[in-house]
């Protein structure tokens, strides 16, 4: 019962938190992301034209963030870089097309949010390719 309520943390706990951490919110964004990639076609149109971009070049910048970023987060490589887009176009998403709207419509965003931070804070783990490089 002592170890249990430990506030220590071995590093093969902390390695498999991140592991776990990376590939649950890699997958589940790339989900998100792979959806928008097949659907680019049709979705370029009427996407949300963020800061005058363009809604093309939105919708371009939320496929690399949520797919490819994810899927580098998912190997685990540049995880802390490949966070920075997802942090934004989470953070975006919950302000401008959920209006700061945690508990209702943005909490799948506020949640990825708070998922995405707590990657870039916490690193990949040795269970990557960044911790198999050393880097």
């Amino acid at each position: 019962m002592k170890k249990l309520l430990s506030i220590t943390c071995p590093d093969s706990a902390f390695n498999s938190a991140a592991f776990l951490l990376r590939i649950g919110f890699g997958i589940l964004m790339m989900h998100h992301g792979y959806d928008k990639l097949v659907k680019f076609a049709e979705m370029k149109s009427h996407f949300m034209n963020f800061m005058g971009m363009g809604s093309t070049v939105s919708l371009l910048l939320v496929v690399f963030a949520e797919f490819f970023c994810a899927m580098f987060i998912v190997l685990g490589l540049f995880t802390r870089l490949a966070t920075v887009p997802l942090i934004i176009c989470m953070a975006v998403a919950l302000g401008k097309a959920h209006n700061w709207d945690f508990f209702g419509d943005g909490s799948s965003a506020a949640l990825y949010l708070c998922g995405f931070i707590s990657i870039l804070l916490l690193g990949p783990g040795k269970a990557s390719v960044d911790g198999i490089a050393g880097k």
